[in-house]
C-alpha cells in the first residue's frame, strides 16, 4: 500500500463555506497546510462552471469568466487537476451533475489501485460515506 496522499476538493460546498464565513482561502496554501510535507499524490477539486442562458446575460458572461480563470489558476497549481463536472438549469433552480460522482470515482479508483494510502476529504455531503466506506 502506498503511503501517499491525495486531497479530494468538493468545490461547490468550499464555496459556499467561504462565502458564509466570508474569507478567501489560498488554495495552493490551503493544500500545502494539508500536505505538511507527506508524500503527497495530487489534489483534485471538483466544481462546474457556472451556467450560461442562450445567449448569456453580461452577469453570467462575467461570471462564467471569473470562474474560468480560477480554474485556470489551480490548473496551474503543483499537483492539482480539475476535475468539472456540468450545471443545468431545471425550472428556477440549478443542478450540479457529474462533479460528485467523479470526486466518488476518483477516491475508489486511487484507494483499491494502492496508489494512495491517505485521502483527505474536503465536502460537506453525507452521499461520499459509501465511497468512503469502500475507499
Amino acid at each position: 500500500m502506498s503511503d501517499r496522499i491525495a486531497i479530494f476538493i468538493d468545490g461547490g460546498y468550499l464555496d459556499k463555506v467561504t462565502e458564509e464565513l466570508g474569507f478567501f482561502l489560498d488554495m495552493k496554501k490551503f493544500v500545502n497546510k494539508i500536505v505538511n510535507n507527506r508524500a503527497f499524490l495530487r489534489a483534485y477539486y471538483y466544481h462546474c462552471l457556472p451556467y450560461q442562458s442562450n445567449p448569456p446575460t453580461s452577469d453570467e458572461r462575467t461570471r462564467y469568466a471569473k470562474k474560468s480563470r480560477f480554474f485556470d489558476f489551480l490548473k496551474r497549481l503543483d499537483r492539482v487537476e480539475v476535475r468539472l463536472g456540468t450545471l443545468l438549469k431545471r425550472d428556477s433552480t440549478f443542478v450540479q451533475k457529474s462533479a460528485d460522482i467523479l470526486l466518488a470515482v476518483d477516491l475508489v479508483r486511487l484507494s483499491t489501485q494502492s496508489r494512495i494510502g491517505t485521502a483527505y476529504l474536503v465536502a460537506g455531503d453525507s452521499d461520499f460515506v459509501p465511497a468512503v466506506q469502500t475507499a
